[in-house]
């Protein structure tokens, strides 16, 4: 998997809307470039939105569903009874092969339960039962706040095995934005700070150190 590595195969990447879902579509697009299967449930924005951006980014995920290999399907969280979203996270596993499920984002997912309690006991399940089938899970969780403190609305920390954050910060009189990896369970991670951004596609910068 290009990009990040989980243990189990579980990711979350917290951060502004762009930059989280375009991230997440490279996961989705580098399985489809395999000829694996990928499955993405976007509650925070349509199908021609988010190929839009990813086609802007040079990222080929147009082609991952053109060719049958990575369905989008957008949620309406005010439609979703609960467990309507699991049953068809199995039937991308069960029946079309998926070896990839993204759910963008959480805070989406949180409208659709009665309280975020709910939401932690079904994630937890889902999660196990992806695992179980080895199937890699990224979750994408938005922050609240742009510069310094920040807070999330849906914590599902715990649950990762790889927690990628993205965040903005001032710089020269700009603002900027960051990427770093703060857990990777099962072993050690690169602690370093990096620039991060979507111009000409997906850049990885050199490490903050001023």
């Amino acid at each position: 998997m290009s990009l990040f590595e989980g243990h189990d195969g579980l990711f979350r990447i917290g951060s502004f809307a762009g930059l989280r879902s375009a991230l997440a579509a490279q996961f989705a697009a580098a399985a489809a470039s395999r000829g694996q299967h990928a499955a993405c449930f976007i509650f925070d924005e349509s199908t021609a939105t988010l190929l839009t951006r990813a086609a802007q980014l040079g990222i080929p995920l147009a082609e991952g569903v053109e060719q049958g290999l990575v369905p989008i399907q957008p949620v309406d969280p005010a439609e979703l009874p609960p467990g309507e979203l699991v049953h068809h996270v199995r039937l991308a596993v069960e029946r079309d092969n998926a070896v990839l499920v993204v759910i963008d984002s959480l805070n989406g997912y949180l409208n659709a339960m009665p309280g975020e309690r709910y939401l932690a006991i079904q994630l937890h399940e889902l999660l196990a039962y992806l695992s179980q089938r080895n199937v890699a899970t990224i979750l994408v969780a938005a922050h609240q706040g742009l510069i310094g403190q920040m807070t999330v609305t849906v914590d599902a920390t715990y649950l990762a095995d790889a927690v990628v954050l993205l965040r903005f910060f001032e710089a020269r009189g700009e603002i900027r934005q960051a990427l770093s990896v703060v857990k990777k369970r099962g072993g050690s991670h690169e602690r370093t700070i990096r620039e991060f951004g979507l111009e000409g596609g997906i850049k990885v910068g050199e490490a903050l150190r001023e």
